[in-house]
């Protein structure tokens, strides 16, 4: 993605943790728990840094869409989630001396109105926005620099 900051859609099921959630949280910061998809891995593993750009996206609800503005606050660990038998995220064959799944730290920068799914299709200059494409379900994907400009625009 080049160098300097990356930017990222990253959904979040707002019962599981909402962008109010995660405003209310110890310095409005929150760890991104549970991505058991490699490829989303891979991005938190292999491509985020601090500092990187977030939409804060609300999916599996009634208004999917943008609901605010954060940033990445750590460097992936271990997400703990994949260890406790208990958790609805536990991997069996993942152990401490070989993870495989990592997290990220969330937070929240502000709340901003919902930039609705429909509306994001309805926008010609988001055309090629990843989460917009058919068959993407991906929970986190790579925002080019243009469409964070441009969707910040429609955040203001």
């Amino acid at each position: 993605m080049g160098t300097g900051v990356n930017y990222w859609l990253m959904k979040s099921e707002p019962d599981d943790c909402s962008i109010d959630d995660a405003l209310a949280a110890q310095d409005s910061t929150v760890a991104w728990v549970g991505v058991r998809n490699y490829q989303a891995r891979n991005f938190m593993r292999d491509a985020m840094a601090v500092g990187d750009g977030v939409l804060f996206y609300h999916s599996s609800c009634a208004e999917p869409g943008i609901v605010g503005l954060a940033r990445v606050a750590s460097w992936p660990y271990p997400d703990p989630t994949q260890f406790d038998a208990t958790s609805r995220y536990h991997d069996s064959k993942s152990t401490h001396a070989a993870p495989r799944w990592v997290l990220v730290n969330v937070q929240a920068l502000r709340k901003t109105r919902t930039l609705s799914l429909p509306e994001l299709r309805a926008d010609a200059a988001l055309d090629n926005l990843l989460v917009l494409k058919k068959g993407s379900r991906l929970s986190i994907t790579p925002v080019e620099l243009q469409h964070w400009l441009h969707i910040s625009r429609l955040l203001e």
